[in-house]
């Protein structure tokens, strides 16, 4: 009786490990989100299915078209992002970058528009906070996507507090 009670502790601890653990894992088994798509040899945009695709690049799942993006390869496989800035980064890496579709969902248009010629918001207020928006039109102060993929490269963006106070002013 003795060492039952000693050990009454320990059992605790393991049965509570084991609850986090199987509600963890029917959660994920719930969600199923996705990171790549396979058989998109079109290379054209996907319809995004809002909780279900998970950005590659961060890990946190795509919840609106607002700030979506998406690449193609010409393997077919697709990848999904809920920042451009998150796809700036980790596309740079990549083999296939130059023969890759760029797709981001554009604000003034609400539509996906290659991302490559789309122009970039310096100060929206993105899922990372990045700042980058895709416009199909230019406005005054918008760059072009290489801009956008070397600032975020050198990390001259929205999370910057220093660049943050520059761009916004005493907004």
């Amino acid at each position: 009786m003795n060492n039952l009670k000693k050990m009454m502790p320990l059992l605790m601890v393991l049965i509570l490990i084991f609850v986090i653990i199987v509600v963890f894992l029917g959660r994920a088994k719930e969600q199923q989100m996705l990171t790549v798509y396979k058989g998109n040899l079109k290379q054209l945009p996907l319809e995004i299915k809002l909780g279900h695709y998970q950005d590659t690049q961060c890990g946190m799942p795509v919840t609106h078209l607002r700030d979506s993006a998406q690449v193609s390869a010409p393997d077919g496989k697709s990848w999904f992002f809920d920042d451009a800035g998150c796809l700036a980064l980790w596309i740079e890496d990549k083999e296939f970058i130059d023969e890759a579709n760029i797709w981001v969902y554009s604000e003034d248009t609400s539509e996906w528009i290659d991302g490559r010629t789309a122009w970039y918001s310096l100060t929206d207020d993105t899922p990372m906070h990045y700042g980058f928006r895709g416009y199909k039109q230019k406005k005054e102060g918008f760059i072009d996507f290489k801009t956008m993929q070397t600032k975020m490269l050198r990390g001259e963006n929205m999370t910057d507090p220093y660049l943050r106070k520059e761009l916004l002013g005493n907004r």
